[in-house]
């Protein structure tokens, strides 16, 4: 039925329209980016005061009677055009730069989160001011201050920060770098903090289903990181953190201009982690010893006269890890029961080539190719535990948009490959595989520039272990009025479960791993495959003469297969196909609002239903809160723009609500847990000073409220026990920690 629904909406006839108005998209042909769109350019007929204004995409519509003959075009900056009208045809205009004008400089302070009235799907997108209001030392560390992304503690060991969206694990996303498919594979649970947070210019968060262009895996949303580009980013940039946790860090970019159509950049990574912490005096080190150098050249083309624009990328990363206990030393306890230790070494080579054609007289019409390779290497063991996995990528993609009489009529078609080779050992059973898919997508998009829009895409796969499958896709905006936006998505998406590679903070306890075959092609289990619908209102006011906007959004992911993660027997970890039902529903709540000039509020709340049929019967997901609440409050003390020192203010709260735990009901009587935790809360808080467009240094603290899980290693005093288990954390381990940095760049 649902596939039915998916095909009456694909084939929604075009709608007819009044003829008492025209259309059409002022554009720059000399922008670089791939939006041509000129957003706020003036429009009207001439000699009458009847006109427009064109909106964030470059289009506008401006009333019609047949005595109007000439449209006049004008934009600071840009020469004054008059065009002679004939039809009601929508027009596509260029206006071009006026070299004989005095330079005039127009600042607007972008907002640090933006969310589209304009968009079909429902996307917010995170700039790099949003991503400066916590330390954002990793993509991981990105979503401090966002509602939408859940931030946990994998476990008691590592310290590594587990992302969540709509109450699924990040294995449910599709987390993508500049649209190329990125965090998968072998870099599920560590592959977020690889990606340094300078290194990051914005983020787009899609909730629920995605597009179909990206591929097919992604499941409750889809998340896609904009790097800094050598075109835009400063000629010198660098970034100096230290914490009080022992935790040291450098960034650098250096940015070239090789020639009038070649740019290039250089970034270089560094962070060290070498004092020993063990606040709780439980033997074992708080945060893991670390060391990683992370290295990326990228290339830039851009010939914007003639439409072309192209990146290459080439980057290695080295990054090392030791935890354990307070006296574990590597060489003399591997392998060993003297003391308990772990090590994960990770090497990763990743290169890609994006290369784009816009069509100089058709700017809707444009190509484009996507190939990447990446060579991920991880050695590791915990304790008595070995994990090794090397994962060899190959991905590409190619895509072509053009619209269908007009351009509110869209469509992008295209093909993908990918392949995969994964050595993968876990203690002494070799789980080896090699995958390879071929997909073609197409995707239709609707839009009437005024009230209503919809896309609608269809992929068909053929995958030599998942078969061969088809996976929908639909997104529809309707606005009632004025600053009011009712969105709602439909999709189906699928994956292959890397049940190690995604779980890997369980190979840190005593339990024994209990995978049940049922004849499936990986790890003899069956893909995971499940429909996602949603619906979203955003609602933008003005209050005492302030902007805002309060939004609405329910979510639910129902599985049609699952591979369970089991963890209810705590001698045990079993994975295997969902017999029964499995769900997830969220719901949120987040209110924007400027109070008054440079002071802004964010609340949010969030509702979360889950549960899984396990074989020992339904139960609540473990470790996942029904409730959580979040308050962010920024402050500048800007008072004029011209003005370049002042003051930012920035604090989080969140408040998370119990969660179950899992069940630890055999274990010995000293090592039992409650069924539930206690709520707690959490405060953070930054402070920037800003001396000039050049300089500025930060300090900030995280748990300020210092809360910290009691007992979070059970039996840590049995680490080689039958009890022993990292892996139920629900809370900060460590308490308070305070840091400071300092930003210094060259334009």
């Amino acid at each position: 039925m649902k596939k039915y629904i998916i095909g009456i909406c694909m084939l929604i006839p075009f709608l007819s329209f009044s003829q008492q108005e025209l259309r059409g998209m002022i554009m720059d042909k000399t922008n670089p980016k791939d939006n041509l769109g000129v957003f706020g350019a003036n429009v009207y007929w001439l000699n009458t005061t009847v006109g427009a204004t064109t909106d964030e995409k470059g289009w506008f519509k401006i009333p019609y009677k047949s005595s109007y003959k000439k449209l006049v075009v004008s934009f600071i900056g840009y020469k004054t055009d008059t065009i002679n009208i004939t039809s009601l045809k929508p027009i596509h205009h260029f206006i071009t730069d006026q070299s004989t004008l005095d330079e005039v400089s127009v600042s607007v302070k972008k907002k640090a989160t933006q969310k589209s009235f304009l968009q079909t799907a429902n996307v917010f997108t995170v700039n790099s001011e949003e991503l400066l209001k916590a330390a954002c030392c990793n993509l991981a560390e990105s979503f401090e201050t966002n509602p939408s992304i859940d931030v946990n503690f994998s476990d008691a060991l590592t310290g590594t920060k587990q992302i969540q969206m709509l109450g699924l694990k990040s294995p449910y996303l599709l987390i993508s770098q500049e649209n190329i498919p990125s965090i998968r594979g072998a870099a599920q649970v560590f592959g977020l903090t690889f990606t340094p947070g300078t290194w990051v210019e914005s983020i787009q968060i899609t909730k629920g289903a995605g597009s179909v262009i990206n591929g097919f895996e992604s499941i409750s949303g889809q998340i896609n990181a904009e790097l800094v580009k050598p075109y835009t980013d400063n000629k010198f940039f660098l970034n100096a953190y230290g914490s009080l946790g022992g935790r040291l860090e450098l960034n650098t970019h250096f940015n070239q201009k090789v020639s009038d159509k070649w740019q290039t950049g250089l970034y270089i990574h560094g962070d060290y982690r070498g004092e020993k912490f063990d606040r709780n005096n439980d033997d074992f080190l708080d945060n893991p010893l670390a060391e990683q150098v992370n290295i990326m050249n990228r290339w830039q083309y851009t010939d914007a006269e003639k439409g072309w624009v192209s990146f290459i990328n080439f980057r290695y990363m080295n990054d090392e890890k030791q935890t354990g206990e307070i006296d574990f030393n590597p060489i003399t306890d591997k392998g060993t029961t003297n003391a308990w230790g772990s090590e994960i070494k990770t090497k990763r080579f990743d290169t890609s080539l994006k290369l784009g054609y816009v069509f100089p007289e058709l700017p809707f019409q444009s190509f484009g190719f996507q190939l990447a390779y990446s060579n991920h290497n991880q050695d590791s063991y915990f304790g008595l535990n070995r994990y090794d996995i090397k994962h060899q990528s190959i991905y590409s993609n190619l895509l072509f948009n053009s619209i269908i009489g007009d351009t509110r009529n869209k469509f992008s078609v295209g093909i993908n490959f990918a392949y995969d080779v994964y050595d993968e050992l876990v203690n002494i059973t070799d789980y080896s595989r090699k995958e390879n898919s071929f997909g073609g997508f197409f995707e239709y998009a609707f839009d009437n520039l005024d009230d209503f829009s919809f896309t609608a895409g269809l992929r068909l796969d053929t995958h030599n272990l998942l078969g061969t499958f088809v996976t929908p896709r639909f997104h529809m905006r309707y606005a009632p009025w004025e600053k009011g936006v009712l969105r709602a998505s439909i999709g189906q998406g699928r994956k292959a479960a890397n049940i190690f590679a995604e779980n890997q903070q369980l190979f840190a306890s005593s339990r024994q791993i209990d995978v049940q075959s049922t004849g499936g092609k990986i790890y003899g289990l069956d893909p995971e495959v499940a429909w996602n619908y949603g619906v979203s209102y955003l609602q933008g006011f003005n209050l005492f003469d302030k902007k805002g906007d309060i939004t609405f959004d329910f979510y639910r992911t129902d599985f049609q297969n699952q591979v369970v993660v089991d963890w209810e027997n705590p001698q045990e970890i079993a994975f295997y196909n969902l017999e029964g039902k499995s769900y997830a529903n969220s719901f949120q709540t987040e209110i924007n609002y400027n109070i008054i000039k440079y002071f802004n509020m964010r609340l949010a709340y969030k509702y979360y239903d889950i549960e899984t049929d396990y074989q020992s019967g339904k139960a609540i997901k473990p470790l996942t809160p029904n409730h959580r609440f979040f308050a962010n409050v920024s402050y500048e003390t800007i008072k004029d723009e011209e003005i370049k020192k002042y003051w930012k203010f920035d604090v989080t709260y969140n408040l998370i609500g119990e969660q179950r735990l899992p069940n630890t009901s055999t274990n010995s009587v000293q090592y039992q847990l409650s069924e539930y935790s206690d709520s707690y809360s959490l405060l953070n808080a930054q402070v920037t000073k800003v001396f000039s467009d050049k300089f500025e240094v930060y300090v900030g603290g995280e748990n300020l409220t210092n809360y910290k899980q009691k007992n979070p290693i059970l039996a840590n005093d049995d680490p080689f026990g039958a009890n022993f288990d990292t892996t139920i954390v629900y809370a900060p381990i460590f308490g308070q920690m305070f840091y400071g940095g300092l930003r210094f760049k060259l334009n």
